[in-house]
C-alpha cells in the first residue's frame, strides 16, 4: 500500500496507488528544493592536469577534471535530501572552460539547483580558481533507484 503524503512521492504516484514494495513517507525524508547549493574543492595535481590525458606541454587543469568537480558539487548540494535507495547520475552536461589553471592551485566548484523536473535536476554550475572564474555551465541529474541501476549494470558484464 503507498502511503505518499506529499502532492507527489519519489516515484511519481499520487495517492492512493498500491505497488509493491512502495512506501514513502513524509516524515522519511527531505525534500529537494530550487535553491539548494552544493560545492567541492580540490586543488590541482599531476593527475588533473591536460598533459596526463594526451594533450602534451599543457601543465593545466584538464577540462574532464573539471567536469567531474562540478558534477560533484551539484551531488553535494542534493546530499542528504535523497530517498534511501535512490542515487543521481549525471545525464547531461554544457560547460564552458573559460581559463585556464596551473598545477598547485585551488579550484572551487559551485552548483545551484535551479530546477526540478520529476526525477530531473538541473544546476547551474561554475568553478573558480584563487584569480578568476574559469569554467560556467549546466548540469543535469536523474535520480535513479540504485537497485535497479546496478542490475542493468550487472546484465551488461554478462554478455
Amino acid at each position: 500500500m503507498v502511503s505518499c503524503r506529499r502532492i507527489r512521492c519519489w516515484n511519481n504516484h499520487r495517492p492512493p496507488y498500491e505497488m509493491k514494495n512502495h512506501f514513502c513517507r513524509e516524515e522519511e525524508m527531505s525534500t529537494p528544493q530550487v535553491g539548494l547549493r552544493g560545492e567541492e574543492e580540490m586543488v590541482v595535481g599531476p593527475s588533473d592536469l591536460a598533459s596526463m590525458m594526451g594533450n602534451i606541454g599543457a601543465e593545466v587543469l584538464s577540462t574532464h577534471r573539471v567536469v567531474l568537480l562540478m558534477e560533484l558539487a551539484a551531488r553535494n548540494a542534493i546530499k542528504g535530501v535523497l530517498p534511501e535507495g535512490k542515487m543521481t547520475v549525471g545525464t547531461f552536461i554544457r560547460i564552458k572552460h573559460l581559463a585556464a589553471t596551473p598545477l598547485g592551485s585551488k579550484v572551487r566548484a559551485k552548483a545551484y539547483l535551479k530546477e526540478i523536473s520529476g526525477r530531473k535536476f538541473v544546476f547551474e554550475v561554475a568553478a573558480y580558481d584563487d584569480f578568476e572564474k574559469i569554467a560556467e555551465g549546466e548540469n543535469e541529474q536523474l535520480i535513479v533507484t540504485i537497485d535497479n541501476f546496478l542490475a542493468r549494470i550487472t546484465k551488461k558484464m554478462i554478455k
